[in-house]
């Protein structure tokens, strides 16, 4: 069945880094563009990083920029999120989803066009 699942979220002190995978099943990600959306406690969900199905554009949040980095493996049919500088409002589920997406991800792209989610991985910065 298509799938897609998160892995790597847990708890981290400020200033550390993580990195969250996304893993697909069902179906291969090579057209497919992945973004990474956040939901922190209490307020709305929020893109926070794309990329291209194959070209290697990329596309990020003001607020995560020079701090996340997102990469793809299509072999291994998975999507990355490399978290570094992490600050507390950072805290949240952490999503991915796909969408089939041939075009250069230049912009980040709204969460409604996306067909495939995963369940989400939580990411708590605390100290």
């Amino acid at each position: 069945q298509v799938q897609l699942v998160e892995s790597g979220g847990g708890l981290v002190q400020p200033g550390g880094s993580l990195r969250l995978s996304c893993a697909a099943s069902g179906f291969t990600l090579d057209y497919y563009a992945i973004g990474w959306f956040r939901q922190p406690p209490g307020k709305e969900r929020e893109g926070v990083s794309f990329i291209g199905a194959s070209d290697g554009s990329t596309a990020y949040a003001d607020s995560v920029k020079g701090r996340f980095t997102i990469s793809r493996d299509n072999a291994k049919n998975t999507v990355y999120l490399q978290m570094s500088s992490l600050k507390p409002e950072d805290t949240a589920v952490y999503s991915c989803a796909a969408v089939y997406w041939e075009a250069p991800v230049t912009a980040t792209i709204r969460a409604d066009e996306f067909r495939y989610w995963g369940q989400g991985t939580q990411v708590t910065v605390s100290s």
